[in-house]
This record gives structure tokens, sequence and C-alpha cells, in this order.
């Protein structure tokens, strides 16, 4: 035996559990900067929370109106579309009457009538872009404007129009109602 005392040897869990609760104890009690700091920081994200929900319901909120004022518009839009070009037209019926209301009118006079009225009405026509498709004889035949009714033997080369039989009509580059025509047979 040896003349050393002894020292009592230490269980190795024992020292384990010793340092681990040392460890919580230090962190069940923070110190008082680091709540203050926390509570600061907590209170800080809430405000933002705060104002990004208002924000939110704001540009919700805007979103609805706009759309509610788009559909609006479009809705008059629609109602009110054709009261440009139904007063550009009140002059041609004006005229209408006014021609049928003379009794003892000559031919030469209701021709002269009938001509004005047709120059309003094509006015009126032009001033809300709807212009006559009247293809001339020689003209190459387009299947988008002109409507063939039939083909005849002609001189002319092939599929070029021959005689037009009725006007057609664009509105705004987008046919209403297309030429018809004659075209000239292939060779």
């Amino acid at each position: 035996m040896s003349d050393t005392p002894s020292t009592p040897q230490q269980d190795p869990s024992e020292a384990s559990f010793q340092s681990t609760e040392g460890m919580f104890a230090s962190q069940a009690a923070p110190e008082p900067d680091i709540l203050a700091q926390v509570q600061a920081e907590l209170a800080t994200l809430q405000a933002k929370t705060g104002d990004l929900a208002d924000q939110y319901l704001r540009a919700k909120a805007d979103a609805e109106n706009s759309r509610r004022r788009a559909e609006d518009e479009i809705s008059k839009a629609r109602k009110f579309a054709v009261e440009s070009f139904a007063e550009s037209l009140l002059p041609v019926a004006d005229s209408l009457e006014a021609g049928l209301t003379i009794k003892d009118g000559t031919v030469e006079q209701i021709r002269e009538g009938a001509q004005a009225t047709l120059r309003q009405l094509v006015a009126a026509l032009e001033r809300n872009k709807v212009m006559a498709i009247a293809p001339t004889a020689g003209t190459k035949f387009d299947p988008h404007q002109h409507q063939a009714i039939s083909v005849l033997p002609s001189e002319q080369e092939a599929n070029t129009v021959v005689s037009l039989l009725q006007k057609g009509y664009l509105i705004a580059d987008r046919v209403l109602r297309p030429a018809l025509v004659t075209v000239s047979a292939p060779k």
C-alpha cells in the first residue's frame, strides 16, 4: 500500500451530470440584456407584420377597385360603341326624309338629292373607317377581300377580276363584306 492518501474516485456519469447541470443552469436564467433585446426584436417584427398586413389589404382593395372600374369602362364601351357611327348617319336619315317630303320634284331634282345623300353616306362611312372594296378589271383576285361568283373565259391573265358585281367593305382593315366579282378562267 502506498503512503499517499487515496483520493476518492469519481464516477464518470456523475461528472457528466454535473457539467450538464451547470450548462442548463446558465441557460435557465438568461441575462436581462438578452431578454430585453429579444423582446425589442419581437416587438419590431410584430410591427412590421402589422404594416405588411395593412399594405396587403390596401393593395388587394386597390386591385379590386381597378378591376371593377375596368369592367364598368368595358361595359360602357360596348353599350355606346355605335354612338359615333349612329351620330354620323343622322344627317343621311334627315336628307332621305327631306327628299321624301318633296311632292312635285323632277327626276333631275330627285337624282341630285339621291346623289347628295349618297355622298353624305359615303363620308359618314369613311369617318368611321368603313372603306369600300371595289376592285377594277385586271386586279389580281384576292380571296381575303373578294368572293368569286363565277369564272369566265377572258383575254386577261388567269385569276384576275373581270367585273365587279357588288362592292365589298372593310372596317378598320377587317373585311366586313367581301366584294362579289367574276374572275378570269385559266387559258
